[in-house]
């Protein structure tokens, strides 16, 4: 029999497949730069479908402490659709996910298995992109130091329910954040980074919409002429707001939960770190 009749093997995913998952996800118009799975893989355990050496499949599972992870990467190669290679391979990351709870963003095409599979869902998320127009600084936005990064942390769990530590380790090293503050404390705090075509505005999280529109706006005035995302729960209502900022709708996904979420002790999450990472 002929190698390339096998099936593929499923092996835990390397730094050294990270070539052959850009090529998967530019195939599928994903903009992801090799530093974006470098960040995925450097905070997930990831699977790989192999055939004859060749990436033809990955799939991510992201803990955020022991009650939740984030299903992510989850890319078949056209070639390979329709021979059950999905199903493996998200048989493999529930294995990998034990007793937690899972939750993540579906395509259209990959709805119906997660459905299938015990998924239900839970929301929308818009991802609104575009090059931004001139947009005023506002006020009372600082930027994030060093000593603030526990605070993030912190402020983080109470909204989402996560330990997101790791995340935001990741994050904090990349990223220009900006904060709300209330005397010492943090109110409210949004990250912009390098990603894809430009930049990716998330997480952010505040107390209110309006406050969550000033920490983004604080990141599109140091932007004019770039082009930015972000990725939104449609529940936030930024939605119009973002379009006169020059961000159109351009699609986005099903938020899906498999099990039971933590119950964060607040709600302010306005935009997420990425479709990938929620």
């Amino acid at each position: 029999m002929q190698d390339t009749l096998l099936e593929p093997s499923i092996v835990s995913f390397e730094r050294q497949h990270i070539p052959g998952g850009v090529v998967l996800s530019r195939a599928e118009g994903w903009p992801h730069r090799p530093e974006d799975w470098e960040m995925l893989h450097t905070l997930s355990e990831g699977m790989v479908a192999l055939q004859d050496g060749d990436v033809v499949a990955t799939a991510f599972c992201t803990p955020f402490g022991d009650r939740l992870v984030t299903f992510n990467m989850i890319i078949v190669a056209d070639s390979h659709r329709g021979r059950g290679l999905g199903a493996r391979l998200m048989e493999a990351l529930i294995a990998l996910a034990g007793p937690r709870a899972i939750q993540l963003v579906a395509t259209a095409s990959g709805y119906p298995l997660y459905r299938k599979m015990g998924f239900v869902e839970t929301g929308r998320n818009l991802q609104h992109q575009g090059v931004v127009s001139h947009i005023p600084s506002p006020s009372g936005i600082a930027s994030a130091t060093p000593a603030d990064a526990a605070a993030i942390k912190a402020l983080d769990a109470a909204n989402t329910g996560l330990d997101r530590a790791a995340m935001w380790d990741a994050l904090l090293a990349v990223s220009c954040v900006k904060v709300i503050r209330a005397g010492t404390a943090l109110r409210g705090v949004a990250a912009c980074r390098d990603f894809g075509r430009g930049k990716v505005v998330g997480p952010v999280i505040a107390p209110s919409a309006d406050d969550a529109k000033r920490l983004i706006s604080a990141h599109l005035a140091e932007h004019p002429q770039t082009f930015v995302r972000l990725d939104v729960p449609a529940s936030s209502g930024l939605g119009e707001w973002l379009e006169t900022c020059g961000l159109a709708n351009v699609g986005g996904g099903h938020a899906m939960l498999r099990g039971d979420a933590p119950i964060a002790a607040s709600a302010g999450v306005y935009a997420l770190a990425s479709q990938a990472l929620g």
